[in-house]
């Protein structure tokens, strides 16, 4: 699919945050018409924060063409992408509970996880990809808000979710979380940001560390410029959004259905020797 993407020049466009697929030009492939599956999740029960759209719609997606029964999370604000989700992942001929709710609740992770195994019966996989990014040039306009909004949506949900999901994992799951380039290569408006995906990519080697004698693998997605509703919604730059993506080697941005695989991968027996690492999928903007 990758070779058959050409460079995009996209309209500009705003949503109000946190921004629907649906209403996105042009609309982001999500794999529900590419994606092939191989039998390698057969049977594992996963939870994937941020499921309507973007990257954890193409994960979702994937994962069930892999086999697995998923429990999705999202803002309610996101219904009705998520609904479009839940037709294609039951057209699979696979399981799926929708649980919206806001992460920034610390009492709602918890009950998130109990919602979801007790659906699912069982908790295989966690994949966090919910996520919040607000562009701001300057950071004397930098609130107090949006600082806490950022970090406890990013970082302090995902301590929240693995403490919960903990107890009903057993040797052989996987958590994966979801960094960005942003934690190596920060950009100048994205402060509070790129530090919340720099946090994450240090959590990710302090969980893999903690959790390698319980045989739970953690591992993390550092993906680059992807279309997704995260970018017109108020995390990228007006004057960024035409050319968004031309700075890297591919000479466009990513399509989310490009990182499914990798996510696939960690979560598959394939990976059962990788844990710790972070996998960038960024058309080579670091090389």
């Amino acid at each position: 699919m990758a070779d058959e993407l050409k460079k995009e020049y996209f309209p500009k466009q705003s949503q109000v945050e946190p921004g629907l697929q649906s209403q996105m030009t042009p609309i982001p492939e999500d794999g529900s018409a590419s994606y092939t599956g191989h039998g390698r999740l057969e049977n594992s029960k996963a939870i994937i924060t941020g499921g309507d759209s973007g990257i954890g719609r193409s994960v979702a997606i994937a994962y069930a063409r892999e086999g697995a029964d998923i429990v999705l999370n999202y803002l309610p604000e996101e219904e009705s992408d998520a609904q479009e989700v839940k037709r294609v992942i039951e057209s699979s001929g696979r399981k799926i509970k929708l649980i919206p709710g806001d992460l920034k609740d610390e009492s709602f992770n918890q009950k998130l996880v109990e919602e979801a195994t007790a659906f699912l019966g069982s908790l295989d996989i966690l994949v966090l990809v919910a996520g919040r990014q607000q562009a701001q040039t300057e950071i004397s306009k930098l609130t107090t808000d949006q600082l806490i909004d950022t970090y406890t949506t990013n970082v302090f949900s995902l301590i929240w979710l693995v403490k919960a999901a903990l107890p009903y994992m057993n040797p052989g799951s996987s958590i994966i979380t979801t960094n960005s380039i942003q934690a190596s290569q920060p950009s100048s408006f994205l402060v509070d940001y790129a530090g919340t995906k720099a946090a994450i990519k240090n959590m990710t080697v302090s969980l893999s560390k903690q959790l390698a004698p319980k045989g739970i693998r953690v591992n993390s997605v550092a993906p680059g410029p992807i279309w997704t509703p995260l970018q017109v919604s108020g995390g990228q730059l007006q004057e960024n959004i035409p050319n968004f993506g031309s700075e890297t080697l591919a000479g466009r941005a990513g399509q989310p259905a490009e990182l499914a695989g990798v996510y696939v991968f960690l979560a598959s027996k394939d990976a059962s020797y990788i844990t710790g690492e972070s996998l960038n999928v960024n058309g080579g903007e670091d090389n």
